[in-house]
């Protein structure tokens, strides 16, 4: 499975944007769901991450009150909300799933990127002044 993240683009700082990400081919609605971001030149460093319900989520500190992650799943999609955007969020956007966090195994949900597999192309947020 691959998945597709969208919703990307130009913003003046101070603004909003809303990606979703859905999956090619298969559902992962019972599956924990991040979004990453990455800079050219940097790691890709982990955004924020949903439960398979929706009930439990988790930020990085450096988004926490501005980004809100969410998701549908009877739309089998999972949003990130970002408001009151500045220039360090100038990122590409991806979104992967956590495979070992799902309904029947719902443990707490982590920021470390090698939980996560499945990475889509991601989506370019560009944040001017």
């Amino acid at each position: 499975v691959q998945l597709q993240a969208s919703g990307g683009g130009f913003v003046q700082a101070g603004g909003s944007l809303r990606l979703s990400c859905k999956p090619s081919g298969r559902t992962f609605s019972n599956y924990a769901v991040a979004w990453f971001r990455q800079t050219l030149g940097k790691e890709r460093e982990f955004v924020a991450a949903i439960n398979w319900s929706g009930g439990s989520t988790l930020y990085a500190d450096s988004v926490k009150g501005r980004f809100t992650i969410s998701r549908e799943n009877s739309k089998n999609t999972v949003y990130l909300q970002m408001n009151k955007l500045n220039l360090t969020d100038t990122a590409v956007y991806y979104c992967a799933v956590d495979p070992t966090r799902s309904r029947s195994r719902d443990s707490p949900l982590t920021g470390i990127r090698s939980a996560y597999d499945y990475w889509g192309q991601g989506t370019l947020v560009t944040v001017s002044s």
